[in-house]
């Protein structure tokens, strides 16, 4: 969001929390949120993730459907969520309680607060392993001791963006942006002799079920792994703000630059199978092999800022879900608790992790689940509501939204569950038990054409959404027909 405040204000740590954010503090117009969502989605990762699509064994058209439709439904449910940040003024997590209760609402917070410390940690492996790669090329090392400072910069990158809050983070996006975006164009230019047109034309189709699985699978990777933080920069903005300016937003934003990434990533991909498969060890360094060295050094800085700008708002919106799940200390020391744990992660991936995209795919799909349930609910009731949330009721156990409502809390356990019998991840042995169900259902089994369809995302999804339709709608009636509530703490 670009900076409207005085000239030669200084920065400092963010106060706000899990509070309302008040009208003197709100500013900017929906289209300032073009810039915290362009600036963590340029990474060029967005090109590892041709590979990753291809590698469901479907053409290179099937493979920029999938990523096409994947990208932008996904962040379509970003600008939906998004909106009620502005009708709210409160994280997205505190805005879930008024669909699953003060107390019922730490469930989806927890869930929340594990989907973006692991992605921070995702992020910041990749940024640790891609420095490591081209030091090695340059011949500056790359060993242990390369891998071990690069990981103490972008780590520290991080922290201190999570920890300062919103005004750092704003500008930290526009500087990524501008720098990313430019890199990114030259580094497109440098590798395209890499393109072969026949090769990729080659490529045979897949099945159906190998479409939808690449579908899901970049849903996942995209839009849906950012809902449950998607209204955590819109609460910033006037309470008349467009709505429909605030959905296009974010919805363009987010998805601009994956798509664009995506298609040279397809294209590089579907040339060389050398690069495909290396791409799956190491999704960023792989991209390295092609360039020139004089380049090198440019691309680490594309790739580190790309990688932090994504990590650094996961960090944040990471320590407000840990604030709503119940923990009781300021924002910036809930960030800091998320940074010591970033850490830790990203030594595990880069030092002990034998299989990087087995992990993340699983990774990525486990966690999918609960997060679509809630993204479901979420949405439902927001569709269901006439009016603004009661934003001193979103901190009342005694309030119009309740303490621990069963319907939500109900939906989302039987979604989860299903959803976990529809989706299968034999490359993480510790979760060869997910798919239970496909047998049952006549799916053929944990071996057979819809065992990688995951099909469990949509299905929570969708089970989420439609049964709080189905079943929410007088209840929220209730709630909008209780008088206004005098302002009361936070907490």
């Amino acid at each position: 969001m670009a900076d409207t405040r005085e000239p030669g204000r200084q920065l400092q740590v963010e106060t706000h929390g899990l509070d309302v954010i008040g009208d003197a503090d709100r500013k900017g117009t929906p289209r300032t949120l073009f810039w915290p969502w362009f600036g963590a989605n340029v990474s060029v990762l967005g090109m590892s993730y041709g590979a990753f699509a291809l590698g469901f064994g479907i053409s290179f058209w099937q493979a920029l459907a999938a990523g096409v439709l994947g990208i932008l439904v996904s962040f379509l449910l970003c600008g939906f969520i998004a909106v009620a940040g502005k009708r709210g003024s409160a994280p997205t997590m505190v805005l879930s309680r008024a669909a699953y209760g003060v107390r019922g609402n730490r469930l989806p917070s927890v869930v929340s607060w594990v989907l973006t410390v692991g992605w921070e940690t995702v992020l910041i492996a990749l940024a640790t392993m891609a420095t490591a790669t081209v030091f090695t090329r340059l011949g500056w090392g790359g060993g242990t001791e390369t891998e071990v400072v690069a990981l103490i910069v972008v780590c520290a990158l991080t922290v201190v963006g999570g920890v300062m809050g919103f005004d750092l983070i704003m500008r930290l996006q526009t500087v990524i942006t501008v720098v990313t975006g430019v890199l990114t164009v030259v580094y497109v230019v440098l590798v395209a002799d890499h393109i072969h047109w026949a090769a990729v034309s080659a490529i045979p189709s897949g099945s159906a079920q190998e479409f939808i699985g690449a579908l899901v699978f970049m849903m996942t990777g995209f839009g849906l792994g950012w809902v449950n933080a998607a209204a955590d920069y819109s609460r910033y903005l006037p309470r008349g703000s467009s709505g429909r300016g605030v959905i296009g937003w974010t919805t363009f934003g987010g998805s601009v630059a994956p798509l664009l990434l995506l298609v040279f990533g397809l294209l590089l991909a579907g040339s060389s199978e050398t690069l495909n498969k290396a791409i799956a060890a190491d999704p960023i360094g792989a991209l390295t092999t092609i360039l020139p060295t004089w380049f090198l050094v440019p691309f680490a800085v594309v790739a580190v800022l790309g990688l932090v700008g994504g990590a650094v708002l996961d960090i944040y919106s990471s320590g407000l879900a840990l604030l709503s799940a119940g923990l009781p200390v300021p924002r910036y020391l809930a960030a800091l608790v998320d940074g010591v744990l970033m850490i830790a992660g990203a030594v595990y991936i880069v030092f002990f992790a034998d299989d990087f995209l087995g992990q993340f795919m699983g990774f990525l799909t486990t966690l999918g689940v609960p997060i679509s349930a809630w993204c479901g609910i979420m949405l439902a009731d927001l569709a269901l509501r006439r009016r603004d949330y009661d934003e001193t009721d979103l901190y009342r156990p005694a309030g119009r939204y309740g303490d621990i409502p069963l319907l939500p809390l109900l939906l989302t356990v039987a979604a989860t569950a299903l959803g976990w019998g529809l989706v299968t991840n034999t490359a993480a042995s510790w979760l060869t038990w997910q798919g239970y169900l496909l047998d049952p259902f006549g799916l053929g089994g944990k071996s057979g054409a819809w065992a990688y369809a995951n099909l469990g995302v949509l299905a929570a999804l969708a089970l989420g959404f439609l049964g709080t339709l189905a079943l929410g709608r007088a209840r929220v009636r209730t709630q909008e027909s209780l008088p206004a509530t005098a302002p009361a703490t936070t907490v």
